[in-house]
C-alpha cells in the first residue's frame, strides 16, 4: 500500500481532529483522497499532518515526527501564507530569505532521508483585502515573494509545481473574492475543489 502525506498549515489541516489519524479534515486533502480512494481501492493509506498557524520554520521544527517517521511515497506541501500574515498580525512573521533557506533545507533532509519520496510544492496564494491599501498591496506582494521562493526550490530540486495565484486570480476577476477564499486567506469548497482537482491531474503523472 503506498502511503500519501498532505503537509501545511491550516488550509491543508482543514479543521481535522488530531486525535483521529484517519480524519483528513474538511479541505483538499479530503477531496484527494476521496476520489484516489473510490478509483483504487485498497491501493493507496491517507495522513494530513497540516497543521494550524504553521510556517516553513514550525514545519521544518517537526520533520522527524510528521514526515520521515511516516516515509511518505507521495509528500505534498502548501506552507506561505503564514510567514507573511503573522508578520503583519504578530509581528512574528519568517523573512522571504528565510522561508527560502528552510525550505531548502527540508527539502534537502527529506531527500537525502526519503530518496525514494516524490515531493509536491503548492504555490501559496492570497486574496485578502484590508482597510489599508498599503497593507493589501503589502500582503499580495510579500506572499508572491514566496511563491517565486517555492517555484525556484521546486525548480532547483527538480519536484512538482502546483501553480495557484494566477487561476486564482482569474477566476475571482469575475465573483467575488470571498466566493473562493473566505476571508482572503482560506479556501472555500469551491477552490479546495478546484486545488484537488489540480493535485489529482499533478499526482497522476507520477506512476504511483
Amino acid at each position: 500500500m503506498k502511503t500519501i502525506l498532505f503537509q501545511g498549515d491550516s488550509i491543508t489541516d482543514g479543521d481535522r481532529i488530531r486525535e483521529n489519524e484517519s480524519d483528513l479534515g474538511k479541505g483538499y486533502p479530503a477531496y484527494v483522497s476521496a476520489r484516489l480512494g473510490l478509483e483504487n481501492p485498497q491501493k493507496y493509506q491517507f495522513f494530513n499532518r497540516g497543521i494550524n498557524g504553521n510556517r516553513i520554520v514550525d514545519i521544518y521544527a517537526r520533520i522527524k515526527a510528521d514526515i520521515i517517521n511516516i516515509k511518505p511515497d507521495f509528500l505534498s506541501i502548501l506552507v506561505g501564507v503564514n510567514d507573511v500574515w503573522h508578520d503583519y498580525a504578530r509581528n512574528n512573521g519568517i523573512s522571504a530569505e528565510k522561508y527560502e533557506k528552510i525550505y531548502s533545507m527540508l527539502i534537502e533532509e527529506i531527500m537525502s532521508e526519503l530518496p525514494e519520496t516524490k515531493i509536491m510544492i503548492i504555490e501559496p496564494f492570497i486574496l485578502r483585502e484590508e482597510d489599508d491599501e498599503k497593507c493589501t498591496k503589502m500582503l499580495r506582494e510579500e506572499v508572491c515573494l514566496r511563491s517565486q521562493a517555492a517555484k525556484r526550490i521546486a525548480d532547483k530540486y527538480d519536484l512538482l509545481f502546483l501553480p495557484l495565484q494566477k487561476a486564482l486570480d482569474d477566476m475571482a476577476s469575475t465573483t467575488q473574492k470571498n466566493y473562493w477564499l473566505r476571508d482572503g486567506i482560506h479556501p472555500t469548497i469551491f477552490f479546495h475543489q478546484y486545488i484537488a482537482d489540480r493535485w489529482f491531474e499533478m499526482f497522476g503523472t507520477t506512476g504511483i
